[in-house]
């Protein structure tokens, strides 16, 4: 497995390409992860650097993660999540064409913990979620169907769980229902581009990450 890839690099924050089948933090079971790979990158130019997880990626997912190398800057980049100011996009290629080709998912999700998956819940359902993606077909290609997904939220497995209760599983996400395998130790989904606004001036960034 090949390390994260620097996208973007300031004072406040570092932006990484996290490929597929690396962890987002430390883990105890031996999977390497971006947490432990910017603590030995920051090291060397730093005493005691500091990593601030912003968000996640599932450990099968590739694409644009974002770290704060400052408190401040993860207070600042963390409110921009909560508040849903920030603007998340992902491709995923799914093996049925979702109909209609453009569209927007709207589920109650909870967390099935034992199971380690979200699971449909019915509405206003004790410790469920209201959960909304946007959706559209991109082009066919050899594999299946490419899609832009723009998830309004950011909750567990919400694009897996959304798009495999809509019958269009992600290649590769056996969880989740899907036949069609994808590469090892992955799934065909990927956070394609992130705009936030930079905590150390104010201006908005966008930064984007192609899939390999």
């Amino acid at each position: 497995m090949h390390p994260p890839a620097i996208l973007l690099e300031t004072p406040q924050l570092l932006v990484v390409h996290k490929p597929a089948g690396m962890a987002v933090e430390r883990q105890l079971h031996g999977y390497p992860s971006v947490e432990d790979w910017a603590w030995q990158y920051l090291s060397a130019s730093t005493k005691k650097p500091f990593i601030g997880i912003v968000h996640r990626l599932d450990r099968p997912v590739s694409g644009i993660l974002l770290l704060a190398k400052k408190r401040a800057a993860l207070k600042d980049l963390n409110l921009q999540f909560a508040e849903r100011r920030t603007e998340k996009t992902y491709h995923a290629i799914v093996q049925q064409a979702p109909y209609p080709a453009a569209g927007t998912l709207i589920h109650w999700l909870a967390k099935d913990t034992e199971g380690k998956r979200a699971v449909i819940a019915r509405e206003g359902a004790t410790g469920a979620a209201r959960c909304e993606l946007k959706y559209k077909i991109l082009k066919d290609i050899p594999s299946g169907i490419l899609l832009e997904i723009k998830p309004v939220q950011g909750r567990f497995h919400q694009i897996r769980a959304q798009l495999a209760a809509a019958g269009t599983p992600i290649l590769g996400d056996a969880r989740y229902g899907a036949e069609a395998s994808w590469q090892p130790d992955a799934i065909a989904l990927h956070a394609h581009s992130l705009r936030f606004r930079d905590p150390a001036d104010g201006q908005w960034r966008t930064v984007t990450a192609e899939w390999e």
